[in-house]
């Protein structure tokens, strides 16, 4: 579906490589750039396709996923705010089924930067009763950029849930994760000994990861690099095969098809003053 929004009609043109677009029942704003292709649904400011030219797709969405108002989208990555997990309803909070404002979009011969913003509103204050601004920041070009800018006074958790494309998640590994971790799916406490491997389901965060993680892919034959800003952890998820065919959003092998490699900001939570905002930011590069 991300190579589909490419041919859809352009609905209006922002600047020479930019334009919004529709999607299902979401507008889009979709980049055509000679150094990349990209796109993002103004619902949850959610970027579902980045390829640097000559580059396979780097970040992964399902097939099955709808593109429907309120739905989250299965892929790319979500922006999990102002709280993670099931934490408060919706789970990973209302920002990613949110319909933000493209603020701004400038362009150049390197990429294209983009801004989009949610403002608190009734509907926000009865689910949270605090009064923000969130600001989600892109740069897009030969690298991905993803910013939160947090304003207001209020604590939060969230993450930058990233899905990454990958030929088979049987044959991926993922370093720089760190040793201590906190298993969700057998609810204890565990260490990582070297790379992590994904032979099943796994959902874990990792609570002293390194400041870079990466992606090893033998059989797309790419490293992709993973750099965490203003983070305190890192989270790690697969559904493995029995979770994955139980998911509508999901096809029945969509599991293999990539591995989530999230910046997070979990056991320490962001903290937001008037004067001060909260940040949290990732970075997607293929190395060289």
């Amino acid at each position: 579906m991300s190579e589909d929004v490419f041919s859809l009609p352009v609905l209006e043109s922002l600047t020479g490589h930019v334009s919004r677009r529709r999607l299902g029942d979401l507008p889009v704003i979709v980049v055509d750039h000679p150094g990349v292709r990209a796109a993002v649904a103004l619902q949850g400011a959610h970027l579902f396709a980045w390829q640097p030219a000559g580059a396979e797709p780097v970040v992964w969405l399902s097939e099955a996923s709808a593109f429907e108002t309120g739905t989250a989208i299965r892929g790319g990555v979500p922006v999990c705010w102002p709280w993670f997990g099931p934490a408060g309803r919706p789970s990973h909070g209302f920002a990613r089924v949110s319909t933000f404002e493209l603020a701004s979009s400038q362009e150049d011969e390197g990429g294209v930067r983009l801004d989009f913003v949610l403002r608190s509103d009734e509907r926000t204050r009865e689910i949270w009763p605090h009064d923000f601004v969130l600001f989600v920041r892109m740069r897009i070009g030969a690298t991905c950029e993803i910013s939160l800018e947090a304003h207001g006074d209020h604590e939060s958790t969230g993450a930058l849930h990233s899905y990454f494309h990958v030929g088979d998640v049987g044959e991926v590994t993922v370093a720089g994760i760190g040793v201590p971790y906190i298993d969700q799916v057998e609810d204890t406490n565990g260490s990582q000994d070297g790379p992590l491997s994904f032979p099943g389901r796994i959902d874990r965060v990792y609570t002293a990861p390194e400041p870079v993680s990466r992606v090893e892919d033998p059989v797309l034959r790419r490293t992709i690099e993973v750099r965490h800003h203003g983070f305190s952890d890192v989270v790690t998820w697969n559904p493995g095969p029995e979770l994955s065919h139980s998911m509508a959003d999901l096809t029945d092998d969509g599991y293999r098809g990539f591995v989530c490699v999230e910046t997070a900001r979990i056991s320490e939570p962001l903290k937001s003053a008037a004067d001060r905002p909260a940040t949290l930011s990732v970075v997607f590069a293929l190395a060289e």
